[in-house]
């Protein structure tokens, strides 16, 4: 992987983190002291001070062979032939796994449920994942089973041309009825578990939104991604300053209406088919309680 530093007197493990998408800056550090990363060609000091136009090259090194194991837990398949299925994820599960998610995880049902009948193109740890959706988000999520169709779908992300749209109940009443929010996102400036809106390195991400309905301190929007960015609508929504309800990361830090997870479905999917080319638009109904919360509002208007 190859970045280009941008600023002049950063240290390298900073510079390292904020220029590779999803990377702490102890990760960062790691990968510099093991010597996985060289600038212009030589090794460096995790402390070193970068110059604008800087060439940062980074090789991951091989991770650790992670023995992956089936497990029988239930999917809520939406649609499914030999190429792809898109599933209705509940609130709570994790994607793929990961440090502290060895098991229970979407891959491992998968797993189960395709046997050997997933792309291998994202790896051992995410077969068949071909875009994700956060552990509290619910909604609907696209598997390739097979290589042709996971680069298919992957092509039609990269070209905006694969459609996702969220339902989301946001804190405050916004003042217009739609928008769009361009603003790039890249990792928080202080916390790197974070993700923000930045002024310099970030990544362009675009959301567009209507109100659905308005309740008296809330309300109901309709968001369609052009980019994927990490927790874009979470920010977006948050740089606008009506975070999501229950949000506790990017908004208020209590239970908002009771919720300590936010609200937010992925409620569509729109996308050619890889082999037949056909448009397919695939929807699920809001999660049960989400439907509840709107139901007590509705009652208290």
């Amino acid at each position: 992987m190859i970045l280009l530093c941008d600023r002049d007197g950063e240290r390298a493990d900073s510079a390292l983190a904020r220029l590779a998408d999803g990377l702490t800056r102890s990760a960062a550090q790691r990968l510099l002291d093991e010597g996985c990363v060289t600038v212009n060609g030589q090794a460096i000091k995790k402390n070193a001070r970068l110059r604008a136009g800087d060439q940062l090259e980074l090789e991951l090194p091989t991770p650790a062979e992670v023995s992956l194991e089936a497990e029988d837990i239930p999917l809520d398949i939406v649609y499914e032939d030999k190429d792809l299925l898109v599933l209705n994820k509940p609130k709570g599960l994790v994607v793929h796994p990961a440090a502290g998610h060895w098991s229970g995880t979407l891959v491992n049902a998968l797993m189960y449920h395709c046997a050997d009948s997933l792309s291998g193109i994202n790896g051992a740890l995410r077969p068949g994942i071909v875009h994700r959706i956060d552990k509290d988000t619910s909604g609907l999520l696209i598997v390739a089973k097979n290589d042709f169709a996971h680069q298919a779908l992957a092509a039609q992300l990269q070209d905006h041309s694969l459609r996702r749209t969220y339902v989301c109940l946001v804190v405050g009443g916004m003042r217009e009825d739609s928008g769009t929010i361009d603003a790039p996102i890249g990792r928080h400036p202080s916390d790197r578990k974070k993700m923000a809106v930045v002024e310099r390195g970030g990544r362009s991400a675009v959301t567009h939104w209507r109100v659905l309905e308005r309740f008296a301190g809330y309300t109901l929007l309709e968001c369609r991604l052009e980019t994927g960015r990490t927790h874009q609508i979470r920010v977006h929504m948050a740089y606008r300053s009506h975070p999501i309800v229950g949000d506790m990361v990017y908004g208020r830090k209590h239970p908002e209406l009771g919720q300590d997870t936010q609200c937010l479905h992925a409620r569509a999917l729109t996308f050619r088919h890889p082999r037949t080319g056909e448009e397919m638009t695939l929807t699920c109904p809001l999660p049960k309680e989400f439907q509840a919360l709107l139901q007590k509002l509705r009652a208290m208007a």
